[in-house]
């Protein structure tokens, strides 16, 4: 049987763009179809942020209802995404807590929580959900989820998580509670790749040498995305553009199967900033996916 990343090998390395700010200051919304433009190749658009509230009924996209009307331009413009070909998941979780504390109880509670999940995650035809788990959750917990997503969704839905990068290394050093090397172990075949934060002191992309050490350490360069700010505004542990070209030269070259780069986030990206963030993207496809290009 193919598993979720032996179908997922032929987009190495993956281009991730987390899109979580959909609204100016003025709040007009900010369109991701510049991703579309000639000359860039992302290959999978994550909608942040997902949240479970403690109605079940009342999951919420960041702070407004998912059919709020501000969205309606969103769902428009990433159905467009999908008609080309660009792969769209949605983020749940995030570093506002709540949603993996009730998915995490008794049988009955996680019915209650995750039928609704299900549900919205149907009706906006994700191709995948990114489970970023920063709040202390069981690895029986997170099995469960993993399990029941595969279930419902099937071997072609994606899931992948989006651990701190040191938790790689560590598991002490975490944020989610189980270990991912313990995960890894348990349900590597249903996990399609890690997006891993290297910003907010939780790890540096200014140099090759802990992504070098994972891969060391056992795990697949093809399911490690490194992750990273795009804007000092954004978070601690920015590179800049003169800095990070070395390291993804380095990346690229050392390891045939590199899983990819991700953004945290679309928004305001540099170089272009929230005039042109869509730049970041360009500059990234040269750096790492310049043979969809030709």
């Amino acid at each position: 049987m193919m598993t979720q990343a032996d179908a997922l090998k032929d987009v190495l390395p993956r281009l991730v763009v987390y899109y979580q700010t959909h609204h100016d200051k003025s709040d007009k919304p900010i369109s991701i179809l510049p991703l579309l433009q000639p000359g860039i190749s992302v290959s999978h658009v994550i909608l942040a942020a997902i949240h479970i509230n403690e109605d079940p009924n009342a999951i919420t996209l960041n702070d407004h209802a998912p059919d709020h009307q501000r969205n309606s331009t969103l769902w428009s413009e990433l159905s467009t995404l999908q008609a080309c070909e660009v792969k769209v998941m949605g983020m749940l979780g995030g570093a506002s807590k709540g949603s993996y504390v009730r998915l995490d109880g008794s049988d009955k509670q996680f019915e209650q929580y995750y039928v609704p999940l299900r549900d919205f995650v149907r009706q906006r035809n994700f191709d995948g959900l990114d489970l970023c788990v920063e709040e202390k959750m069981s690895l029986s917990g997170i099995l469960r989820l993993i399990d029941r997503l595969k279930s419902d969704f099937g071997q072609d839905f994606i899931i992948s998580l989006a651990p701190v990068a040191a938790a790689m290394l560590d598991p002490a050093k975490n944020l989610s509670g189980f270990s991912y090397m313990d995960l890894e172990s348990a349900r590597g075949s249903d996990i399609a790749w890690y997006n891993m934060q290297f910003y907010c002191g939780w790890g540096d992309i200014s140099n090759t040498y802990m992504y070098d050490f994972m891969v060391q350490m056992g795990w697949n360069p093809e399911k490690l995305v490194v992750g990273m700010v795009t804007n000092p505004e954004t978070g601690s542990g920015f590179v800049p553009w003169e800095a990070l070209s070395p390291v993804l030269f380095s990346l690229t070259r050392k390891h045939r199967r590199f899983g990819g780069v991700m953004c945290w986030e679309y928004f305001n990206s540099l170089p272009g900033d929230v005039h042109q963030p869509w730049e970041w993207a360009r500059n990234m496809t040269l750096h790492i996916r310049s043979a969809d290009l030709i």
